[in-house]
């Protein structure tokens, strides 16, 4: 791993995590390159910011769960392959129901140059501290649909305010949301603005 990157599960206690790409639960449907274990890396400066989210969730009874964070510049290059392929259907339904695929980079979903790579950027949700359930959104991961825009109309008023919930804690620790992903926030001083790695996540 490169200098200045570390695990965040290893710097931010009682975070939880689920790396979509590690795993088939994804968009492609499948493990997606560059993604060899089950684990969110970050740089360190992420790391304490995720650290200050985490306290101020608490707060409310709620934790944070991540689904990605530093993203291997070899996984965009394959999200830009994979979208040239002729549509199979198997992840329309539940990831970009009303695009195609190739929409998703005309649509500022999917980009070939990712703030994920510079490793600091984040996707993640809330839990309840009580229960661990997750806190209702009004949609999942990688929903490429308006639904999914910050003050999308047609989501209940308690998924709106959870949305609300999570947008005040990322900001208030120094983070941007992303108008179109509820779920993706970037460090607003991230130490590596210009920068893409490319090293795995092993």
């Amino acid at each position: 791993m490169n200098d200045g990157f570390v695990f965040v599960d290893r710097l931010v206690p009682g975070i939880r995590w689920d790396a979509k790409y590690a795993t088939w639960d994804n968009f492609t449907g499948k493990p997606v390159d560059g993604y060899l274990a089950n684990r969110i890396v970050g740089t360190r400066a992420l790391c304490a910011a995720l650290e200050r989210a985490r306290e101020g969730a608490a707060l409310l009874g709620l934790g944070l769960l991540l689904w990605d964070g530093y993203r291997p510049q070899r996984a965009v290059d394959c999200f830009v392959r994979w979208s040239r392929q002729p549509e199979d259907g198997r992840t329309k339904a539940r990831h970009y129901p009303n695009i195609d695929r190739a929409q998703m980079f005309e649509r500022g979903y999917v980009a070939a140059r990712s703030g994920h790579s510079r490793g600091g950027t984040v996707d993640l949700t809330l839990f309840h501290l009580s229960t661990g359930e997750l806190a209702p959104m009004g949609g999942g991961h990688d929903l490429m649909d308006a639904r999914s825009h910050h003050g999308a109309p047609g989501i209940t008023p308690a998924e709106a305010g959870n949305r609300r919930h999570l947008r005040s804690i990322m900001e208030a620790c120094g983070f941007t949301p992303y108008e179109s992903e509820w779920w993706h926030y970037t460090l607003a001083d991230e130490p590596y603005p210009d920068t893409y790695f490319d090293f795995p996540v092993v």
